[in-house]
């Protein structure tokens, strides 16, 4: 059987930029062994698999594979899906500016600003907020994992931790941009990050590259076949939990800008807006553009 995918730059308004994203439309009949073996053969840091939802009020259930892992949410899969199929239901005169996603974490719901015929804006309502983790790599460890010393580590407060947002990050702030470029996988990593929940790293600093954005990152996820990712969504809604911990934003709603991928050549822009009552996080959006880049027939 023949089945149709599309891929997408996400977390980018330009091609050529972003991270890349496989959408496999035709998913019926393929069971899990076969959705990571086609994961592996697109080798970007996800693949899509699109499936009838199992409630028809909603737009589709869709499972999310790395080339090593089935994730149970990831952000630029759900957003580059939801502005893939916005863009399909405006061309068929469908309604498009909302849709909801069955994703193995819980109902997803979605807000599309349609573009063009190959671009749109997808915001989606986190299913599960933030909650810290035991963060058990110690300092030493932990920089000498990343090629960092350990006068890198933190600033302002921030200091290495973890939390979920449905995936678990170790979230690793750094002093300076030249910081984070200098942070890499090194031979210590994996032994290092063994005993944390899920062996990645999310390094952040308050140094950004562009004007108007406010944190600068990179995420690191070697055992899930991804060496660095260039925009983790899911990362950003764990990262969430760590502004709210260390920055500690008061009530009313916040905006935020995370830039990722400048390192790898992919800039990506990860849109995160917290809304706060009573001094806890009661809400949070995850949202940016995608651009659609080819289709084709997996055969």
């Amino acid at each position: 059987m023949s089945r149709r995918f599309v891929t997408l730059d996400v977390f980018t308004t330009r091609p050529h930029a972003g991270n890349p994203l496989a959408v496999v439309l035709d998913s019926e009949g393929l069971d899990t062994p076969a959705m990571q073996t086609i994961a592996r053969e697109f080798n970007l840091s996800e693949t899509v698999f699109v499936a009838p939802p199992a409630n028809p009020a909603n737009r589709a259930a869709i499972r999310i594979f790395t080339p090593g892992q089935e994730l149970p949410f990831a952000g630029h899969p759900t957003v580059g899906t939801a502005v893939l199929l916005a863009l399909r239901d405006a061309a068929e005169g469908r309604a498009a500016d909302r849709l909801v996603l069955e994703e193995k974490v819980g109902l997803v719901p979605c807000v599309i600003a349609l573009g063009n015929a190959r671009s749109a804006r997808a915001t989606f309502t986190l299913p599960k907020l933030p909650e810290q983790i035991a963060q058990p790599i110690a300092n030493v460890a932990l920089a000498e994992a990343l090629g960092l010393d350990v006068a890198d580590l933190g600033f302002e407060g921030h200091r290495p931790s973890a939390f979920s947002a449905g995936v678990a990050y170790t979230t690793v702030p750094v002093a300076s941009r030249e910081a984070v470029a200098k942070a890499r996988v090194a031979g210590t990593f994996e032994r290092a990050m063994a005993a944390a929940q899920n062996g990645n790293a999310f390094v952040y600093c308050r140094d950004t590259e562009e004007a108007g954005h406010h944190y600068h990152a990179r995420m690191f996820w070697p055992e899930s076949g991804i060496s660095e990712d260039p925009a983790t969504g899911s990362a950003v809604a764990a990262f969430a939990g760590a502004i709210m911990a260390f920055d500690r934003p008061g009530d009313g709603t916040h905006r935020f800008v995370i830039e990722q991928g400048y390192e790898m050549g992919r800039p990506s822009q990860i849109e995160l807006t917290l809304t706060v009552q009573g001094g806890r996080l009661a809400s949070a959006t995850i949202g940016g553009a995608a651009v659609v880049m080819s289709e084709g027939v997996l055969l």
